[in-house]
């Protein structure tokens, strides 16, 4: 079955750091291009950042260039977010997700993001004093 579960999600005041990973079972990373999403109540779901297969190419929505920063390990199966500098607009539910073929756009979204097949449960992070 294949499956990709988030943690590291938590509660950190602004300013704080945290680092949310991503891994796959039932399948192996290595030939996929990773996303993560974002969803805050009451707004629409938003890519963040994405990752080339090979992670050679990785991209960022303008709000978090800077701040964040993702990685993988493919012999982990793994990807990874690392963000830092976190203020209370990024607090919201974050997800990875992925899918044969998919694309990671200049734009920090994996395209394209409305039919991935394949996205994890999600992992909550809320930034605030």
């Amino acid at each position: 079955q294949f499956q990709l579960v988030e943690s590291g999600g938590g509660l950190v005041q602004p300013g704080g750091s945290l680092r949310l990973s991503c891994t796959a079972s039932g399948f192996s990373l290595d030939y996929y291009a990773l996303g993560w999403f974002r969803q805050a109540p009451g707004k629409e779901r938003e890519g963040v950042s994405c990752i080339s297969s090979t992670g050679e190419s990785t991209n960022y929505v303008d709000s978090v260039k800077g701040r964040f920063t993702i990685s993988r390990d493919n012999a982990k199966n793994t990807v990874y977010l690392q963000m830092s500098s976190l203020k209370p607009d990024d607090t919201a539910v974050y997800y990875c997700a992925t899918d044969l073929g998919a694309v990671c756009t200049s734009s920090g979204s994996l395209y394209p993001s409305q039919v991935l097949d394949y996205w994890g449960q999600g992992t909550q992070v809320t930034v605030s004093s």
